[in-house]
């Protein structure tokens, strides 16, 4: 625990309250504030006592040292400076802990059950004897061990937050770090700090150098200044990059540190002797790399090459032949670029197929699907989504999975079973929706591809890259190594729709069409010239016009995507509109990291969970909320998943999301704000990607100079990467 100076002598004097917390007012998980109500020991009436405190429940003894002052709203308080939190030791108290929903699977009904039945060695019997809790009437094998495992998790997760607390640091992510490093968590954080930074998200590098400098590691420490070059980098991935220029890293890294120069050159050396950093020149700028990302893109160059060796797995097919049959099995005639397309396919062994919205490329995928599927030859399909697989799977009528289960990953590590040595079972394997493959999934992937197997790679090139590093899809194309057809034509059947006119004419760098259509239409353009005019035609728009007009779910069928997270048109803040707008909470709810949760919530994964089996992006529904077992439980698609409410910071509501965030997927309608307070993400990529994720409706809210702007801005940002050349 951190030493509390001694009162100095102008300071009023300290005093001692102890006593039973009857009830928390309030409690801030982040910075650890509390308000309590304490039936303290030699005082009549409860106390109001303000303080901090890393974990608190009622039934708790708490310990403070303070003041006494006398609020103007709130009366008099005790404000205690220190505050020390036990474990209970009376039977009130201690019902009254077990009760406050701290341990999962015992709420305030199997609490007093427990008590009743143990008495004050209820704690000893969770711990030391936990087959004694199936005596207790409604507790089986499942709840007992449960209760066994959230206890211990709870001692351990204590331990941290106080840790943590002492070193001046929010507790919200101490389930997550628990989760990280087990019981070695204080070791851990107390041998290298930084390590938080690097393998626990939400907690970034300035977090984890607070605890660096309460610990006394010095400035200029090479352990902080060589963290920091990992950081660096590691910002640099986040926004794209497999790496960055050596002379805009290392006054980054400088800036970041405040240390010289020579110091960050140093760190920089120690790292790539040790491996973690590579240096190399992308186009004969010298830049650096994180080891991971550079073996990742050099793995894929390598793999791409050994594939593109020797002939298909199949006998010549005679395209001349083959052509009319396929036509006649669909039931329309191939365009002159889609029947060439499919002689190319047919004698290569790997191909990309790109195009946008209306250009056929699902009836040329499924039209070479077939025909190699009369031929015996075994075929795999994936996509990088839940969602894009599905999609794909009702498009090409035949099984379609993730890449993750394609690859069968290990929930533990979230290492594939399928490698080089273990490759998958295919003749052909394709990948739909290229685009958003970063760097180190297309690495395992491709390793997994069989030597003798062909390799389809479906995507439309002008939409946004992946989210993860690197730009796979461009990369490949521009290389010249591969084959690949562009399609370019949209066809009679799509040609009337405004959505897909629209697209084409922002690829082109001409503005949209924004004149109001007559009669139903499925794009609109629907003016708003600040921020508050956007935001409540918005809320007009999901939950009342576009139901009534278009007999939509405005939970499940409408969708609103925003070019960022941040403003008052951004994700969150629109999150939080619709949220109360759509699905007000009521009694069961649950407030976590800065979010309501409650039944009828859409809800985003926002990291990959190999456990529970749900991925980075994907959209479920909130079934329940169960204070008692402190568990949350969410639909997605065919499988219900129980989160822990310290978990919750990996979702998030989706009733607005980032246009990055919606890659792979399609919606019946979608509602996109386009503002100039949106300015640093005006690009005309992210205006297209959302635009062509409406199926049924499209509808644009804002200002037309935002939009022109977007569609003139072709430069987006430059991503630093090496798989071109590689190539």
């Amino acid at each position: 625990m951190r030493r509390h100076p001694e009162p100095s002598p102008s300071s009023p004097p300290r005093e001692t309250l102890a006593g039973l917390v009857e009830r928390v007012t309030f409690h801030n998980a982040d910075s650890g504030f509390c308000v309590l109500r304490v039936k303290a020991r030699g005082h009549r009436d409860l106390v109001t006592t303000v303080g901090h405190a890393a974990s608190i429940a009622a039934g708790e003894w708490i310990t403070a040292s303070g003041e006494w002052v006398n609020d103007r709203t709130h009366g008099q308080q005790f404000r205690a400076q220190f505050l020390r939190v036990s474990v209970p030791t009376s039977i009130e108290g201690i019902e009254r802990y077990l009760g406050s929903g701290m341990i999962r699977g015992i709420g305030p009904v199997y609490a007093k059950k427990l008590v009743r039945a143990f008495g004050e060695q209820v704690f000893d019997v969770i711990e030391q004897a936990p087959e004694r809790l199936r005596e207790v009437e409604g507790i089986g094998p499942v709840r007992a061990e449960r209760i066994r495992g959230a206890w211990a998790e709870q001692k351990v997760v204590r331990e941290i937050m106080v840790f943590l607390h002492s070193h001046g640091v929010g507790t919200a992510r101490a389930v997550r770090i628990f989760k990280t490093y087990g019981a070695d968590a204080v070791q851990v954080m107390s041998e290298n700090p930084y390590r938080l930074a690097r393998d626990i998200r939400g907690i970034g590098f300035k977090t984890a150098d607070a605890i660096a400098m309460r610990l006394g590691i010095a400035p200029d420490a090479m352990i902080r200044v060589r963290a920091g070059v990992s950081f660096a980098l590691t910002e640099a991935m986040d926004e794209g990059h497999c790496g960055l220029p050596v002379e805009q890293l290392l006054p980054l890294a400088a800036a970041l540190l405040e240390v010289p120069a020579t110091l960050v050159q140093t760190a920089v050396d120690l790292e790539r002797s040790e491996g973690t950093i590579v240096a190399d020149a992308v186009n004969e700028v010298p830049c650096l790399f994180l080891a991971h990302l550079y073996r990742a893109e050099q793995g894929i160059a390598d793999h791409l090459r050994r594939l593109l060796h020797g002939a298909p797995p199949w006998p010549v097919i005679d395209a001349d032949r083959a052509l009319p049959w396929i036509e006649s099995q669909v039931g329309l005639a191939l365009a002159a670029s889609q029947a060439e397309a499919v002689r190319l396919a047919l004698r290569s062994k790997v191909l990309v197929i790109t195009g946008g919205p209306g250009v056929g490329k699902t009836t040329l995928v499924n039209a070479i699907l077939r025909i190699l599927a009369a031929k015996g030859v075994e075929i795999l399909l994936c996509a990088p989504t839940g969602r894009a697989a599905k999609r794909l799977s009702e498009t090409s009528g035949r099984e379609a999975r993730t890449i993750h289960r394609l690859l069968e990953v290990d929930p533990k590590s979230g290492r594939f079973k399928r490698d080089e040595e273990f490759p998958l079972r295919c003749d052909l394997l394709v990948v739909d929706e290229t685009s958003m493959v970063d760097v180190r999934l297309m690495q395992s992937l491709v390793a997994a591809v069989p030597d003798h197997a062909a390799l389809l790679l479906v995507g439309d090139i002008d939409q946004l890259p992946s989210v993860g590093p690197g730009q796979v899809l461009a990369d490949v194309i521009g290389s010249g190594t591969v084959p690949v057809v562009r399609l370019t034509e949209v066809f009679r059947q799509a040609a009337s729709s405004r959505i897909i006119q629209n697209a084409h004419r922002i690829n082109r760098g001409e503005p949209p069409d924004l004149s109001r259509p007559e009669g139903l239409s499925d794009f609109y353009y629907v003016p708003a010239e600040d921020p508050e005019q956007a935001v409540t035609r918005i809320i007009d728009l999901v939950r009342d016009h576009i139901p009534r007009r278009f007999g939509l779910d405005p939970v499940r069928e409408i969708q609103v995507l925003c070019p960022m997270n941040r403003g008052g048109v951004g994700a969150r803040s629109l999150n939080i509109e619709l949220q109360a707008a759509l699905n007000p909470a009521g009694e069961r709810k649950v407030e976590r990291f800065g979010w309501t949760f409650a039944p009828g919530d859409k809800v985003m994964q926002i990291e990959n969970d190999y456990d529970k089996e749900v991925y980075n992006g994907d959209i479920g529904y909130v079934e329940d909320v169960d204070p008692d077992t402190q568990e949350l439980t969410a639909r997605f698609e065919e499988r219900t998943v129980t989160y822990g409410f310290g978990e919750l910071d990996t979702l998030v509501p989706a009733y607005a999301a980032t246009i990055h965030k919606s890659q792979g997927s399609e919606y019946p309608a979608v509602v996109i704000p386009v503002l100039t307070q949106h300015y640093p993400m005006l690009q005309r990529n992210l205006i297209y990607t959302g635009l062509t994720r409406g199926r049924r409706l499209v509808v644009l809210v804002g200002q037309r100079k935002a939009i022109a702007i977007a569609v003139r801005n072709v430069s987006g940002r430059r991503r630093w990467t090496r798989l071109l050349q590689c190539l």
